[in-house]
């Protein structure tokens, strides 16, 4: 009798949920499109964190609107590496850390975990500190506290998770309309050229030649893709009850490169805007050296002659902060099952996280003061990108093998541009991480 397959073999990806929400196979197609719609935007959430907002507001503040093109590109190459994470999903029925346990060896297998988690860590390093600088801008908490607050939101992430994926997902969606309304009000507060911002989506040889333009350029990458979304992305898309043989994979691969890309386009939206807000109230006015989200927070409301600016900043900021805390839950128990086979409740894997992530915020905020914490925002944004290449060369090399693919395996102009992809990001890692060591 042959001996019965490993539970990582049979265990699908996020258990109960997997397969969990209908898709109607009749009627319009836009009833199936709306089926579809959630995991694109769940996975848009760290493209918006509060990690990437001192990179944009330095970067507006100091260039204008010279580095949307790099918001621009970093979000077409999202586009792309989503758009294969979610083909390997449901083109193999396994997440990406899944598949590596497949492929890979044990010791590979324990360090490509460990990497991951250390991206989760410092991705949640960011969310901490985000969501405790809105609490103090909005309510006053002193930052230690706010940070140690943070620590409540398991309960939020166990009655969603508790209530279903549908719930998980209009929750994302909801606090995600709420960041895009306030940045849309504060767009028309600040009434930027249009001209110039249209001029800045065109690429110029000032990003490159220009070495400090270069260094936030490469900044704004490393913050915008993050690892454990491709993780994120490939286990979610699994969660629809769509036919499992390769008609209905197909039209499932259609439905969710959709969902994701108009989510991204999202995505881009936000974090174009905190850029343009920045280069037309600080730049604009000969505030150059604005780099901080708090210095952004003070000097909105007077720059601008309205009030309400720097309110709907922080309610954005503190949206972006609570929302991250869903989706870097549902990665780390994915990355865990899928690497380990280890199964930890979700109130159990959030303490442990988000403990491990308030340590150093309340360390550095006792020893340095709170102006410590904008250099370890962007030390976990430096941690974050050294993980990227350890999550997107397996996620590549897996969707142009034919024998896990079948008959979605990647063809083979996707693949040469996911290639270049990976190739750009390993470059711009090893520049970032020299940089940021002579500093």
């Amino acid at each position: 009798m042959n001996p019965p397959p490993p539970p990582s073999a049979t265990s699908p990806s996020l258990g109960e949920m997997n397969a969990s929400v209908a898709v109607p196979q009749g009627g319009h197609w836009w009833f199936r499109l709306l089926a579809f719609l959630g995991p694109g935007y769940m996975v848009s959430v760290g493209y918006m964190d509060p990690g990437n907002w001192a990179t944009d507001i330095a970067g507006g503040a100091q260039f204008g609107y010279l580095l949307l093109s790099v918001i621009l590109v970093s979000n077409l190459m999202a586009i792309v590496l989503q758009g294969l994470s979610a083909r390997l999903g449901i083109a193999t029925g396994r997440d990406l850390a899944q598949a590596c346990r497949d492929h890979f060896s044990k010791p590979v297998n324990l360090c490509l975990w460990l990497l991951c988690e250390v991206a989760i860590i410092a991705c949640d390093l960011a969310e901490v500190i985000g969501t405790a600088i809105a609490l103090k801008l909005l309510f006053g908490i002193p930052l230690v506290v706010g940070a140690i607050i943070t620590a409540i939101d398991v309960v939020l992430v166990l009655w969603l998770m508790h209530r279903g994926f549908r719930a998980l997902e209009a929750f994302v969606i909801a606090l995600l309309l709420v960041i895009f309304g306030c940045f849309a009000v504060q767009i028309v507060l600040a009434a930027p050229p249009v001209h110039d911002v249209l001029a800045g989506f065109i690429p110029r040889a000032e990003v490159v030649t220009n070495p400090h333009a270069l260094y936030l350029a490469i900044g704004i990458i490393g913050a915008t893709v993050m690892p454990h979304n491709l993780y994120l992305h490939s286990s979610i898309v699994q969660t629809r009850a769509y036919p499992r043989t390769d008609i209905g994979r197909r039209g499932a691969l259609r439905w969710a490169v959709t969902d994701s890309t108009l989510a991204l386009m999202l995505a881009l939206f936000i974090n174009a805007s905190i850029l343009i807000l920045a280069a037309a109230v600080f730049h604009a006015n000969g505030r150059t050296d604005v780099q901080e989200i708090e210095q952004a927070y003070e000097l909105l409301a007077p720059m601008l002659g309205v009030g309400l600016a720097s309110t709907l900043f922080a309610v954005a900021l503190l949206a972006s902060g609570i929302n991250s805390t869903v989706t870097a839950t549902l990665a780390g128990q994915i990355v865990m099952e899928g690497f380990l086979r280890l199964r930890m409740a979700p109130w159990m894997r959030r303490l442990v996280t988000r403990g491990i992530a308030i340590v150093p915020v309340v360390a550095v905020t006792a020893l340095y003061g709170e102006q410590g914490t904008a250099t370890l925002l962007v030390l976990s944004q430096v941690v974050l990108s050294m993980q990227l290449p350890f999550a997107v060369i397996p996620l590549v090399m897996f969707v142009g093998n034919k024998a896990k693919m079948g008959a979605l395996v990647a063809p083979r102009w996707l693949l040469t541009l996911a290639w270049g992809i990976a190739g750009v990001i390993v470059v711009l890692n090893v520049k970032l991480l020299m940089e940021w060591m002579g500093a």
